[in-house]
């Protein structure tokens, strides 16, 4: 699914920018805030499995179970290991992971089928871009409410001290 083009995406441009404003950057930081967590799972495994690397060779059907085998012995050193520390190195929500080699282009759209696929993908993606606007909402509001509530139930002094911040 692909972010909303002409509008901020990349992690690095929010933390200099700013939060979020309207509902398509919402979408787009969310997209990139998972796309990041994606990639840094990756970059664990490609680090720890370096065969994940080069596995043009391969059929497939083997390529495919190279990589559910590499995520079962993965997971598995992940249940008993205490300290992992390649996965540390990946762990850091701060680090961000932008893979140049990652293909940005739109649906090639020349058929029907891939017409038709396109459509319903943008509406897939306005549909999550609105439940994402109506959450951060929602937060919005629960934040304002509580904030509210403290100040109402705050002692003259602390009042005060709100009213400085």
């Amino acid at each position: 699914m692909a972010q909303y083009r002409q509008v901020r995406y990349w992690l690095g441009d929010f933390r200099n920018g700013g939060r979020a404003n309207g509902k398509e950057e919402i979408f787009n930081h969310s997209h990139s805030k998972l796309r990041n967590v994606i990639e840094r799972a990756f970059g664990v495994l490609k680090s720890r499995f370096p065969i994940l690397k080069r596995m043009s060779p391969y059929s497939f059907y083997t390529q495919k179970n190279i990589v559910i085998a590499c995520i079962a012995l993965h997971n598995f050193l992940r249940q008993m290991s205490i300290d992992d520390e390649l996965f540390s190195q990946f762990e850091d929500e701060e680090l961000i992971v932008e893979n140049n080699n990652a293909n940005h282009q739109p649906l090639n759209t020349n058929n029907s089928s891939g017409t038709s696929n396109a459509i319903f993908m943008q509406r897939f993606r306005d549909h999550i871009t609105e439940n994402l606007l109506e959450a951060s909402l929602k937060k919005l509001k629960s934040v304002k409410r509580d904030a509210t509530h403290v100040y109402k139930t705050a002692s003259p002094e602390k009042t005060s001290m709100i009213k400085e911040i």
